[in-house]
């Protein structure tokens, strides 16, 4: 857990009714840090979907159904097909789509992280220090969005 992410969070109010399109779009740019991860050809869709929304581009029935699909995606995962020791890498991805679309930013930011560092290889999540740089980016993103 990003816990100076979620100090930065509380303190911006962030899961408040109001802050609904900083939680899309903070979720959009978490998820577009580990896009390449994804195998799904489903979950890019529902990406496309999430962008668009976030660029004001979907309606709310839409927007909806690809809120359903992406947590369908997700749960149904079987796990990634990459033979590079990172198998869980497309599986986090996957979840942070769907989290990111269902408006749950802070837990996008955490499957995103995953993502990240299972990226490295399984191996790399056992070691605190390797989400350090990716914590780092998403509370300053996190900073630079609700300067706007």
């Amino acid at each position: 857990m990003n816990t100076e992410l979620t100090q930065l969070a509380r303190d911006i109010g962030l899961d408040s009714a109001d802050r609904r399109e900083w939680r899309l779009a903070f979720g959009l740019a978490c998820v577009e840090r580990v896009a390449h991860l994804l195998e799904d050809p489903r979950a890019v869709q529902c990406l496309q979907a999430l962008r668009a929304r976030v660029a004001g581009g979907v309606d709310d029935e839409a927007f909806a159904r690809a809120v359903d699909e992406a947590a369908q995606v997700a749960n149904g995962h079987r796990g990634s097909a990459s033979l590079d020791g990172a198998a869980h890498a497309a599986v986090s991805a996957t979840y942070a789509v769907a989290k990111a679309l269902a408006g749950k930013a802070l837990e996008a930011a955490d499957y995103a992280a995953y993502a990240t560092v299972y990226a490295y290889g399984g191996y790399a999540v056992k070691d605190p220090d390797a989400f350090a740089p990716e914590f780092a980016w998403q509370a300053q993103a996190l900073r630079d969005l609700s300067r706007h």
